[in-house]
């Protein structure tokens, strides 16, 4: 039997790079995979990815707490919730508007927020949660405040749930990447050391682990996947 043998399992974001490796892996495992596509994009991404045991909703709001109760109300058996959604802006605080900062609290932090409160409601007996932070929620990094600010938020919301959660038995984490080696990056940064760069799938499995009843005592913990980078 398989780690995850019968478990639902749910990925918010499964439709980008990140969200693919990992969303491979637990169907790999055996898992019953449930993901919130937000659109068309995401649809046609997790395509090749064609299972019995991969459930693909869309389209999900993330950041509407209706939508996501209602998707969390159709997942059966949930014992794991990973949570890649988000996004990125780049720039200095001087040049950032207000609406940059409610696109990355929305975008990373709400999006977070509702889909770890929702989890809790839904898990029966014990569980694992798995969240992304980023390399500059815990290393200064110029030029990326409003993004740090946000992820650093969702750093203390998985330090502070993993304490409330733990007499249940539901572990909850959080990976902190830095810039990750996908298409989309290698293009915007053609000079950088790709070599240097996390791979995608090796975060996807340390994103497993923690998800994964294998996974016997590892609570609380922001996991830095930085690569040589």
């Amino acid at each position: 039997m398989t780690a995850f043998e019968g478990r639902g399992c749910v990925v918010s974001g499964g439709g980008g790079a990140l969200g693919r490796a990992v969303v491979a892996r637990l169907l790999d495992a055996g898992a019953h995979v449930h993901v919130p596509a937000h659109g068309a994009r995401d649809v046609e991404a997790l395509a090749p990815l064609e299972s019995q045991r991969l459930h693909v909703a869309s389209p999900v709001d993330l950041t509407d707490e209706a939508a996501v109760a209602q998707f969390y109300a159709g997942v059966d058996s949930l014992y794991a919730s990973v949570h890649l959604a988000g996004g990125f802006v780049f720039g200095a605080l001087a040049d950032a508007s207000v609406e940059d900062l409610d696109r990355m609290v929305a975008m990373n932090l709400r999006t977070c927020w509702l889909c770890c409160r929702e989890a809790t409601r839904r898990m029966e007996g014990t569980g694992r949660i798995v969240n992304v932070a980023a390399k500059p929620a815990l290393v200064p990094t110029r030029d990326v405040v409003t993004y740090a600010a946000t992820k650093s938020a969702v750093a203390g919301l998985t330090l502070a749930l993993a304490e409330e959660l733990a007499p249940r038995g539901i572990w909850v984490n959080a990976i902190a990447p830095s810039i990750m080696d996908t298409p989309a990056n290698r293009q915007s940064m053609p000079d950088a050391d790709f070599d240097a760069w996390p791979k995608v799938d090796e975060v996807a499995q340390a994103i497993v682990h923690l998800a994964s009843p294998d996974n016997a005592v590892a609570r609380g913990a922001i996991v830095p996947v930085y690569g040589r980078s």
